[in-house]
């Protein structure tokens, strides 16, 4: 759609500007907020970044690996507490040694090695999965946006309802808003 085209080219043109560069994508259910996340990657990658994708639920990873495999090859990998060591192994080894571009997965996955970090992507901000609940005790968001800051990467924050602070952070200009409203 034009609403998606415009997201894309705004999220993917924002790697060019210097600075901290955070922005709310604000989609209602079934705007395309993942073909949007996918077009953005496509486009860093194009560029020469790497990309996290993190998804709120362990269960939601096969689905969404499968749609960014579908799209991006063999340049996807999947990282989170439900793989054997040798399965994190070989994913991290596929990350660190440049093979994956892009990181699909839980709040873990941000602690994956990923070469030249150009974009974080965590959709369904607001879910309570991105807390820790155990030691070491971190809040998802707060890691990337750390990350993003240390890499001078883009931090997009996806949701249909996003978390009342970011949402206000966005109201207020002290972050970007991107709407999708169809």
């Amino acid at each position: 759609t034009i609403e998606q085209k415009n997201a894309i080219d705004y999220i993917t043109n924002t790697c060019d500007t210097d600075g901290l560069k955070e922005i709310l994508l604000h989609g209602v259910t079934g705007s395309g907020k993942t073909e949007v996340y996918i077009q953005v990657i496509r486009n860093f990658i194009v560029r020469g970044y790497g990309a996290i994708v993190l998804v709120p639920e362990i269960s939601l990873t096969p689905q969404t690996v499968r749609r960014f495999v579908e799209r991006l090859g063999d340049k996807v990998a999947v990282f989170h507490s439900r793989l054997s060591k040798g399965e994190k192994y070989l994913e991290w080894q596929k990350v660190n040694s440049g093979k994956a571009k892009v990181v699909v997965g839980a709040r873990s996955a941000l602690f994956t090695p990923v070469k030249n970090l150009g974009i974080v992507i965590i959709d369904e901000e607001h879910d309570s999965s991105y807390k820790s609940g155990q030691s070491p005790y971190y809040h998802a968001r707060y890691v990337a946006e750390k990350l993003c800051e240390l890499n001078n990467a883009t931090l997009v924050l996806g949701s249909a309802t996003p978390d009342i602070s970011t949402y206000y952070r966005a109201k207020n200009g002290e972050i970007s808003l991107v709407r999708l409203k169809e």
